[in-house]
């Protein structure tokens, strides 16, 4: 079974989630967010790239999926995000780790039922699927989320797969 880390890219939050496939389903392993700190763009990349490395080193997982990057209204916001998820997927390259993407809407689909979710409801739902009690930061929900629309995809694919050789 795989370990999957689930990457929400942004320039001063990025949040991470680990789950773990089982045979009955997943199972959490571990969440949190990278404070990106100063205004120096290039060194808050490198944070980033140091701190989705050190999460790798941690948690040793075998697949990586990251949210696409999405038209923002604002040019220049969707040029930081798509250099901060450039910086997740180069540290998990490092690591020979398979990158998975997933679109924000196809994500909420997966975990709410409604690809117009707001990010209350996905944090709802992956507390719910996980059993996680407490305190769950949103940007860490939105990662958890992104690992468990990836295991949803893969299992389907895997018994696709499987029934097309029956």
């Amino acid at each position: 079974m795989a370990r999957i880390l689930g990457i929400d890219p942004g320039s001063r939050l990025t949040g991470f989630g680990v789950i773990d496939e089982t045979a009955t389903g997943y199972k959490y392993v571990a969440s949190g967010c990278l404070r990106i700190k100063g205004d120096d763009f290039p060194l808050r990349l490198k944070q980033i790239f140091a701190g989705i490395s050190d999460v790798v080193e941690e948690y040793q997982p075998t697949e990586m999926a990251i949210e696409q990057v999405f038209m923002h209204k604002n040019a220049d916001s969707a040029l930081k995000l798509g250099q901060a998820r450039g910086a997740a997927i180069c540290a998990v390259q490092l690591f020979d780790i398979p990158v998975f993407e997933y679109a924000a809407r196809q994500v909420k689909l997966a975990i709410v039922g409604k690809g117009s979710a707001d990010k209350l409801q996905v944090q709802h739902m992956v507390k719910v699927l996980l059993s996680i009690t407490g305190e769950l930061q949103i940007d860490a929900s939105d990662a958890l989320g992104i690992s468990l629309c990836h295991s949803n995809f893969q299992q389907t694919q895997r018994r696709l797969t499987q029934g097309a050789r029956s």
